[in-house]
């Protein structure tokens, strides 16, 4: 329902309804992010489990109330019992001079209510903590689908806008191969261009018309993948709303401070899992200590050889009491319950280590990697100007008959190289960010 209001509220500003044929929807980042946590399956179930775990918690609890059950129950007598008298008292008396009589009624009817309740149950105490921490675990894989989906979509964008940025530098190459072409063609048709740089510079038209394609393709590729994420029918026009060039400003002005794993998810729930370990190791603990439970019992009850209900009696009768229940033999079954609970603890302890020095190595692999992409972007922002300006200048020595083709192509190679050098530089370090700030559990950028 939210993503339906978001698409009638963008179509009616756009002016157009719905399907689209020549207006996209131009989506910002924190829109598709917005789109993508309200939409998207994962994200769902995980909220799903939360309610889960938070009923599971409440019917722990529920244990701790009187348990009330309503029982009936009948039973036919096929063969009565029966119950013997000796006819007279003495030492040789026996069983064959005893007289036989069958005892109840062929219809025995019973029902009433039973009540028990824990009063001291140690093993019930600890579940309870279990099934808090149940649903704090919830909680964290919920927030960690929240942090994968959010890197999802961030590299999902920026790729959408590194495919638009490829194609209007191939678009450029390929404008300035034609303009090239047609120029020479000028020339040639009055004799002051050779034949061999007609042919080149027809060449160089045809061989920048492929990579002019493929990046018009990759635009369409990366916007279904993008659709696909963010949970919008495939068949809905959008674009993504902004520049690469736009975060210059945030490489320009990065720098690397401390980093801390303290909100990683992974380690968040291996935390938890540890605690939930702890439990259940003091749960098998507690099942070496006594419980005691009160019950109470109220019944009718009604005997008859007949089904005329009408006429039976019944006859009630209660009952109330405690047990007590000690531990006292199980076969080793406990102890062997206690040491397996101990060993799983020691088990998720070293995992837990392996897991954040794993981590920190990502750190610093991200960092690294971020560094170095801030000097790769400082390179190519130096150099486009250049390359641009001696574009330009191989264009004009070449009109004044004073440079040749083979400058103008190795010009524009350059200046092609120094813009995908620059854009491939900032998405690079966007993609380092995103994923260093899903390692950290925080996000500090778009």
């Amino acid at each position: 329902m939210k993503m339906k209001k978001f698409l009638i509220v963008l179509t009616t500003c756009a002016g157009f309804v719905l399907p689209i044929t020549a207006q996209d929807i131009m989506l910002t980042l924190d829109k598709a992010l917005e789109i993508a946590l309200s939409e998207n399956l994962t994200v769902q179930i995980a909220d799903v489990e939360i309610e889960k775990a938070g009923y599971a918690q409440k019917g722990t609890y529920a244990s701790l109330f009187p348990q009330i059950d309503f029982s009936a129950s009948y039973d036919r007598n096929v063969k009565k019992q029966m119950m013997y008298m000796d006819t007279e008292l003495g030492d040789d008396s026996d069983s064959g001079s005893a007289e036989g009589i069958s005892v109840g009624r062929n219809n025995n009817w019973s029902l009433g209510f039973n009540v028990s309740m824990p009063i001291v149950s140690p093993t019930l105490w600890k579940s309870l903590k279990i099934s808090a921490l149940d649903v704090e675990m919830a909680v964290e894989q919920a927030r960690g689908s929240r942090i994968e989906m959010i890197e999802q979509v961030k590299t999902a964008f920026y790729t959408v806008l590194l495919a638009k940025e490829l194609y209007e530098v191939f678009k450029e190459t390929y404008d300035n191969a034609v303009t090239n072409y047609e120029n020479i063609k000028k020339k040639f048709e009055v004799g002051h261009a050779s034949e061999y740089d007609l042919l080149r510079s027809n060449v160089a038209v045809k061989n920048a018309e492929p990579n002019m394609y493929d990046a018009e393709n990759s635009i369409v590729l990366s916007l279904w993948q993008f659709k696909a994420l963010i949970g919008l029918d495939l068949d809905i026009g959008i674009d993504c709303a902004g520049r690469l060039t736009d975060f210059e400003q945030e490489i320009a002005e990065y720098h690397s401070g401390y980093i801390s794993l303290e909100e990683n998810t992974d380690l968040r729930q291996l935390d938890i899992q540890r605690e939930l370990l702890q439990k259940t190791w003091e749960l098998k603990k507690a099942e070496y200590y006594p419980t005691l439970s009160l019950g109470f019992n109220y019944q009718w009850t009604s005997m008859n050889d007949n089904f005329r209900f009408s006429s039976y009696k019944w006859n009630p009768y209660s009952i109330i009491g405690a047990t007590l229940s000690i531990p006292i033999f199980s076969g080793g079954k406990r102890y062997s319950d206690v040491r397996q609970a101990k060993i799983n603890i020691f088990q998720t302890d070293l995992h837990r280590l392996n897991i954040e020095r794993n981590l920190e190595v990502s750190v610093m692999q991200y960092l690294n990697n971020m560094r170095t992409n801030v000097r790769q972007f400082a390179a190519a922002y130096s150099s486009i100007d250049e390359a641009r300006r001696g574009y330009e200048i191989s264009v004009k020595m070449y009109e004044t008959g004073s440079g040749n083709l083979v400058e103008i192509n190795d010009a524009q190679l350059a200046l092609t190289q120094s813009q995908l050098n620059l854009n491939q530089s900032i998405y690079d370090f966007l993609i380092n960010r995103t994923a260093l700030e899903t390692v950290t559990g925080k996000y500090t950028g778009n």
